[in-house]
């Protein structure tokens, strides 16, 4: 997408007529996407498969009118899915994918009352311009959270995409099943969860080789094969095939259950039950919906924000203020929950989206097809939708999420994990909080005073007529950004002043903090405003990632001490800087080796003695090319220690440091 173009599009009037074309083509690509998400989304939480149709339409045809984002798509999405369905099952319903059983109907209306009311805290939310309370939430546990959530809709998705029935439902026991299930699978309808799954992770690589089909979206591939084998299989009609010995049955309840007249979709209306709101449990689920669902949203129109092709920036409040209106209609007539879903928007700008009204076609585009075609989406079979879900679910709890948590601190992985294993284990609101709680016990090993787990010590002192100095004492962690977030836009974005953000006497500045001081300068930056991070060399990274945690105290260093023969102290003094040392000493040594001593006597030798300080990470391959290249060739022995040095930042080269700079910032 060519951004040559100063001007930038915006939503209003004018930007529907003059780029009315793209968008309505990204609108026509994201339905392609969107209706059976939706419509396996809607399933899998419980609801009737039309629910989810409807939040999609009610939420383009709103919030394209009601926010300022640009390129997100509104809907419901995945990571909701465990929190709806554990509502529906509190409520002594078991869901509609089933068919529908007592129970049923009276826990999705409970479930469309808790809807409402979680809508209304998020309206409140937006009036309040209390969006910036999202920030308070660790990204570790963040992540947690939502990589448990990918391992249960995993777990809860692989019967049906085997075509097995099961009265299993806790994550840990379905994962247990897995061996029986593959068992127990109905061959036809486990062939089409199978292939369903292989092509949408193949499909990067058939892309690559067939470019002629690149633009075509994968779930579209996988809906007509999978209609094309269930038509053949003739699942319309309720009949049995043997197979080595085993009689299974096929027929329609493997298919999606929709209402098969057109226009049916006003039939699908259904009102909540508010009297459920007398009870406990209800608002158990009221603060799940409500602090879930404005987290993601908020967290997925970031993400969307910081790859607009035009820097476009989403007003926070605002957008939690149209989701929750959206979320409040949708939910009053029978809908899911909805968020800003990332996946989607990712493929509306893929698509060439321009502005926010190809979130409106994408609705529209929905609601023309449910309402007059709905018997050629009964024909969907449900092992696919089933197998889309497991592919989204993969992708949220991808192995790379462990391995990146690693990276970022061992820390972090820790407070990961935990969220992860208790959620697995209990619900999302303990896995979480176990997750917080985790945080600042770390927090407390690593010496943050507890006085400063929720105040931010700062001092602001004027540099200049347009710089100010922010001060941060005690600690930066994630429960007092908020204050310290507050300072910073109050200064830098409201009084339009440069800022210098000095940590110099923080204890620890943990990784959520961190994050978020490089996004920041990245907005202040966009703002033609300068942003300063001093005080980072007298801590010490708990990683090598550019945002670990910063720890103050004496960093860990390597010293290599090289004793060689002087033929090779030029080569020694090139290497060690083209392999990342900031300097070296070189002296000139006598002694004697093992080599100068014969039956008692020996011979002094004169050679040279290099010493240089270097990182960790520079030290392998420093240590490598040593022994490989210089010691096979050359008399010299190497030693090295580790050491502890004030300020770490001596050691790096200096284009290396000013790139680490610039990365942070």
């Amino acid at each position: 997408m060519s951004t040559n173009n100063l001007e930038i599009p915006r939503g209003n009037s004018a930007g529907f007529v003059r780029y009315f074309k793209q968008d309505l083509v990204s609108g026509l690509m994201v339905f392609i996407i969107a209706l059976p998400l939706c419509l396996a989304i809607s399933l899998a939480s419980g609801y009737p498969a039309m629910a989810g149709i409807m939040t999609a339409v009610i939420g383009s045809l709103l919030t394209t009118f009601l926010s300022n984002s640009e390129l997100t798509i509104k809907g419901p999405a995945a990571g909701l899915i465990v929190i709806v369905l554990g509502c529906i099952k509190d409520f002594g319903g078991n869901g509609f994918a089933d068919g529908i059983g007592p129970g049923d109907i009276e826990a999705y209306r409970a479930a469309l009352a808790v809807g409402v009311a979680a809508a209304v805290l998020q309206v409140l939310f937006g009036l309040f311009k209390a969006g910036i309370l999202s920030e308070f939430f660790p990204k570790s546990a963040i992540h947690g959270m939502l990589s448990a959530i990918g391992v249960i809709i995993i777990a809860k998705q692989i019967p049906n995409a085997l075509g097995v029935s099961t009265d299993k439902q806790e994550p840990l026991e379905l994962l247990a099943e897995i061996p029986h299930f593959i068992s127990e699978a109905n061959p036809a309808i486990a062939s089409i969860g199978i292939l369903s799954i292989g092509l949408l992770a193949l499909w990067p690589t058939i892309k690559q080789k067939l470019k002629a089909i690149s633009v075509v979206p994968p779930q579209l591939v996988v809906l007509v094969v999978a209609v094309l084998i269930g038509l053949y299989l003739n699942l319309l009609e309720n009949h049995q095939y043997k197979l080595l010995g085993h009689t299974y049955s096929l027929g329609d309840k493997y298919l999606v259950p929709l209402p098969s007249k057109m226009f049916g979709i006003l039939d699908q209306i259904t009102l909540p039950n508010f009297s459920v709101l007398q009870q406990w449990i209800a608002w158990k689920w009221i603060l799940m919906f409500f602090i879930i669902g404005t987290l993601e949203s908020i967290l997925s129109a970031k993400a969307i924000d910081s790859i607009d092709p035009w820097k476009r920036k989403t007003d926070m409040n605002r957008d939690v203020l149209a989701v929750g209106c959206a979320n409040l209609c949708a939910s009053m007539v029978g809908g899911l929950p909805m968020i800003s879903e990332i996946v989607r928007s990712k493929a509306n700008i893929d698509n060439g989206a321009r502005t926010r009204f190809a979130d409106m076609w994408h609705g529209i585009f929905l609601l023309v097809c449910v309402a007059l075609l709905p018997a050629t989406l009964h024909l969907i079979p449900k092992s696919a939708l089933a197998a889309m879900l497991i592919y989204t679910g993969f992708r949220l709890a991808h192995p790379s999420e462990f391995s990146h948590m690693y990276q970022v601190g061992r820390e972090q992985l820790v407070i990961f994990v935990t969220t992860l294993v208790v959620t697995l284990a209990t619900d999302l609101l303990i896995g979480v909080a176990a997750g917080i709680g985790m945080k600042f016990l770390i927090h407390l090993v690593n010496g943050v005073p507890i006085k400063s787990f929720f105040k931010a010590y700062l001092d602001i002192e004027p540099v200049s007529q347009d710089t100010v100095k922010i001060r941060a004492s005690e600690s930066a962690v994630f429960s007092n950004w908020i204050p310290f977030k507050r300072q910073i836009e109050h200064i830098g974005l409201v009084q339009r002043k440069n800022l210098i953000i000095d940590v110099s006497d923080a204890k620890l500045i943990d990784h959520t903090v961190m994050e978020k001081l490089h996004e920041t300068q990245a907005e202040m930056q966009a703002e033609g405003l300068n942003f300063d991070i001093v005080g980072l060399d007298q801590h010490q990274a708990l990683s090598g990632h550019a945002e670990a945690a910063r720890k103050r105290g004496l960093a860990r260093l390597r010293r290599i001490t090289v004793v060689a023969e002087p033929a090779c102290e030029e080569l020694l003094q090139r290497e060690c800087l083209a392999r990342g040392a900031s300097g070296f000493t070189v002296t000139q040594s006598r002694g004697v080796g093992r080599h100068n001593v014969h039956d008692g006597t020996w011979e002094t030798t004169t050679g040279i003695r290099l010493e240089t300080i270097v990182p960790f990470q520079v030290s392998e391959g420093l240590l490598r090319y040593l022994r490989e290249e210089v010691m096979n060739k050359y008399h010299a022995t190497v030693s090295v220690e580790t050491i502890e040095v004030l300020l770490p930042d001596q050691f790096l080269q200096a284009d290396t440091t000013e790139s680490a700079l610039v990365h942070h910032g």
